[in-house]
C-alpha cells in the first residue's frame, strides 16, 4: 500500500498532468482569435503551434531534463518547471506581438519538459504492484486535458477573450504550488547510499538494446494519438460535416474514453502482477494489444453511418488508452530509480517527435488525396508497427544491469 504522503504526491501529479496538458492545448482553441487580434500569417501561426515542442522535445531528447530530474532533488526541480510553464502561460494573455508570443511558447516547452522525467523519477520507486494504476492515473490527467481544454477553453475564450483565459489559466494554476510544496517527496535526485558518479549515465542507457524498443514504442503510440489530437475536429467537420458543438461533443468523449480506459487498464496490470502475473507478460500484453486493437479505428474513415463510425473511434481510442497504461510503467522498471529521470526524458524526447511527424505527414496526405482515408490507415499501420515492438522486440521488463562506469 502507498503511504498518506505518496498518495498525496500521486494526486499532485495527475492534477498537475491535467494543467500540464490544459496548457499545451489552448493556443489550438484561441489560435483564430490571435491570429485575427495580432495580424499573423498562416506561416506565423503554424510556427507558434510547434514552438513548443521545439524546446520540449529537444531538452528532452539531449536529456538536460533527465540530468537535471536525477542529479537533484526532483521535487524542487518540478516546482520550478511548473512555474516557468505558467508564467509562460499567464505570460502569453499579455503579449503584444509574434516575437513575445513565440517566446512564450519556447519558454512553456522549457517548462514542462521536466514533467515526464519527474514523474518517472518518483514513481520508479513506487512497488510494481502499484505502478500500473499510478502511470494509468497520470496519463488519464493527460487525457482529459485536452478534452476539457477544448470544451472550456472554447466557451470561455468567447465570452471573456483569449487574453483573460491565459492570464487567469497562469496564474491560478500557481495555487497547485502550495499543496506540491508541503506535500512534496522529501528524497534528493540520487538515491541513498550511493553518489552522483554511480548512476547510469545517457551512454549507458543508449547503449541497453531495450532503451532503443521503448523510445520507438513511444514514438509509434504517440503517432496515433497526435493524429487524433491534432485532426480528429477537422476530419468530423470537414469529411462527417459535424457542426462545431456536435464535432466538440465527440471529439470530448473520445479523449475522455481513453482516459478512463487507461486507469482501468492500469488497475487491471496492477492486479494481474499482485496475483503472480509477471511484468513481462502483463505490461507487454497490454501495450502490444492495445495497439494492435486500436487498428479498428480504419472503418471510420469509410463507413457512411455516423453512429457506427463513432463507435468504432471511441473503441479505438479505448483501446489506445489500453496501451498508454502500461508504456510508463516499463520503462521506470527497466530504468530503475537510478536512471528513470534520463531515461525516460530521452524517451519523451523520441516519443513528441511525433507531434512534428504526425499533423505533417497526415496534412500532406490529406493535400494529395483530398480525403483522411489514407490518414487514418497510415496511422494504424504506425500503431501497428509499436505493438510489433512491444510483443516481439521488447524482451524481458525487469531493470537491466548497467555497466560501471
Amino acid at each position: 500500500m502507498l503511504t498518506k504522503r505518496e498518495r498525496w504526491v500521486l494526486a499532485l501529479l495527475v492534477l498537475s498532468a491535467f494543467i500540464n496538458y490544459i496548457d499545451r492545448a489552448t493556443l489550438s482553441v484561441g489560435a483564430p482569435s490571435i491570429q485575427a487580434e495580432l495580424g499573423l500569417s498562416d506561416n506565423q501561426l503554424g510556427m507558434l503551434l510547434s514552438a513548443f515542442f521545439w524546446t520540449y522535445a529537444l531538452l528532452q531528447l539531449f536529456a538536460i531534463a533527465g540530468l537535471l530530474v536525477d542529479r537533484y532533488h526532483v521535487g524542487w526541480i518540478y516546482a520550478t518547471g511548473f512555474f516557468i510553464w505558467s508564467a509562460a502561460t499567464a505570460g502569453t494573455g499579455v503579449s503584444r506581438g509574434f516575437a513575445v508570443l513565440f517566446s512564450m511558447r519556447l519558454l512553456l516547452g522549457v517548462g514542462e519538459s521536466v514533467a515526464y522525467p519527474t514523474y518517472s523519477r518518483i514513481l520508479a520507486s513506487y512497488p510494481e504492484q502499484r505502478r500500473g494504476l499510478a502511470n494509468a492515473a497520470i496519463d488519464a490527467g493527460t487525457r482529459t486535458g485536452p478534452a476539457f481544454g477544448t470544451l472550456l477553453g472554447g466557451l470561455l475564450m468567447a465570452r471573456y477573450g483569449w487574453r483573460a483565459f491565459f492570464l487567469a489559466l497562469g496564474l491560478g494554476s500557481m495555487l497547485w504550488l502550495i499543496g506540491w510544496l508541503a506535500c512534496m517527496p522529501v528524497t534528493g535526485g540520487v538515491p541513498a547510499g550511493q553518489t552522483d558518479s554511480d548512476a547510469p549515465g545517457v551512454g549507458d542507457i543508449l547503449r541497453q538494446r531495450s532503451a532503443w524498443f521503448t523510445f520507438l514504442g513511444l514514438f509509434c503510440g504517440n503517432y496515433f494519438w497526435y493524429f487524433l489530437v491534432t485532426w480528429l475536429p477537422a476530419y468530423l467537420e470537414k469529411e462527417r460535416h459535424f457542426a462545431a458543438a456536435k464535432m466538440a461533443v465527440w471529439g470530448a468523449l473520445a479523449f475522455l474514453a481513453a482516459a478512463a480506459a487507461c486507469v482501468v487498464c492500469g488497475w487491471l496490470s496492477d492486479f494481474a502482477i499482485a496475483r503472480g502475473g509477471t511484468p513481462t507478460l502483463v505490461r507487454r500484453a497490454f501495450a502490444g494489444a492495445g495497439l494492435a486493437l486500436a487498428t479498428i479505428i480504419v472503418p471510420v474513415a469509410f463507413v457512411r453511418d455516423d453512429r457506427l463510425a463513432m463507435a468504432f473511434l471511441i473503441t479505438a481510442c479505448l483501446f489506445i488508452g489500453m496501451w498508454s497504461s502500461n508504456v510508463w510503467a516499463i520503462t521506470q522498471t527497466l530504468a530503475g530509480p537510478h536512471a528513470a529521470g534520463k531515461w525516460c526524458a530521452v524517451q519523451n524526447g523520441v516519443g513528441n517527435l511525433a507531434g512534428v511527424a504526425a499533423p505533417w505527414l497526415t496534412g500532406w496526405v490529406v493535400g494529395r488525396t483530398g480525403h483522411f482515408s489514407l490518414a487514418f490507415v497510415v496511422a494504424s499501420l504506425v500503431a501497428l508497427t509499436g505493438s510489433t515492438i512491444y510483443v516481439f522486440g521488447l524482451g524481458a521488463v525487469k531493470q537491466v544491469s548497467f555497466s560501471r562506469r
